[in-house]
């Protein structure tokens, strides 16, 4: 099957003009060789060779920010397939589309050197065209992000036509209206993390200004948010229920978890879960009561209509 990815091409698309008249994506992180013959099929194997390579680089990071690094790596030289379809930020408020043209080569000395050829096409998609699910998706923090989840969306607008304001694609899906809302809700949550009991406590993660902690890319999908304690010493890995069945999101929640502990916990570090949901579910709670290191968090929302005093 044909996926669906979203490229950085360098900061803030710094690189966006390069690639485009190279006919290429890239990534760089400061690891300087040849890696042609160090691309397993796992990416976990390459990121257990490699992190500690960039620790020893950039000593100041932390492994969350080495595990995002070099999957960003180890995705664009190796995870992408030939004819995957990428869509990349051109700086302008717009996606240039691009095909996937063939293997890995690195280009020694020059900008972004882990590189794959691309084939543009000469089509863009317009940000302010995507529903808001897939605004929030392509502009999630990090080099590189699966959206194949929005094939049908992103279908419709290549074809050149408007998308439907919902799209869902995801048959664990119970509840469409609440999936639509609670998208809203995690990007407002984010917005007002430092107002929230859970923010009392607990930071986004960020590395280098960047809240790298939403959409946390794992090997079972995208966490809603990670977060750590203000002491350093716990890292909550937070998920909205998103009209999902009850047994999936614990599940989901539980798989996050496992990796978190596994892949990103430094010595000593503790890892729980919050599941947040617009209503008390009871086979949600009842899954929960079993389960001591995942809390539960209800969410309400309110708004005011106010009387305008009528214009002259």
């Amino acid at each position: 099957m044909t996926n669906i990815y979203r490229v950085m091409l360098g900061r803030k698309s710094m690189h966006a003009a390069d690639c485009f008249e190279g006919n290429y994506v890239g990534t760089d992180f400061g690891i300087h060789q040849d890696l042609t013959n160090e691309l397993p099929d796992e990416w976990r194997e390459f990121n257990r060779k490699f992190i500690p390579t960039y620790l020893k680089i950039w000593p100041d990071k932390s492994k969350v920010a080495a595990g995002l690094a070099c999957g960003a790596i180890w995705t664009v030289s190796k995870g992408l397939q030939t004819d995957d379809v990428l869509l990349c930020p051109d700086g302008n408020g717009n996606y240039r589309v691009g095909d996937v043209a063939g293997s890995y080569y690195y280009a020694a000395g020059e900008i972004l050197p882990h590189r794959r050829p691309i084939k543009w096409r000469d089509q863009l998609v317009a940000r302010e065209q995507m529903s808001d699910a897939l605004k929030n998706s392509t502009g999630s923090i990090g080099t590189v992000s699966n959206i194949t989840k929005h094939f049908k969306e992103i279908e419709i607008l290549l074809a050149g036509t408007a998308p439907p304001p919902i799209i869902v694609n995801d048959e664990t899906i119970e509840d469409v209206a609440t999936f639509a809302m609670e998208k809203h809700l995690e990007f407002f949550l984010v917005a007002n993390w430092a107002q929230t009991e859970l923010g009392q406590q607990f930071d986004i993660y960020e590395d280098d200004g960047d809240l790298v902690g939403q959409q946390y890319p794992t090997d079972t999908g995208p966490l809603d948010i990670l977060a750590i304690s203000k002491d350093r010493k716990t890292l909550l890995v937070v998920e909205l229920k998103k009209g999902r069945a009850s047994d999936v999101v614990v599940g989901q929640t539980l798989r996050y978890m496992g990796y978190v502990q596994d892949e990103l916990a430094e010595p000593g570090q503790t890892v729980r879960g919050v599941i947040i949901a617009l209503e008390d579910d009871q086979r949600l709670k009842r899954a929960l009561s079993m389960v001591p290191a995942i809390e539960f968090f209800r969410y309400a929302i309110s708004f005011k209509l106010l009387r305008g005093a009528a214009e002259d």
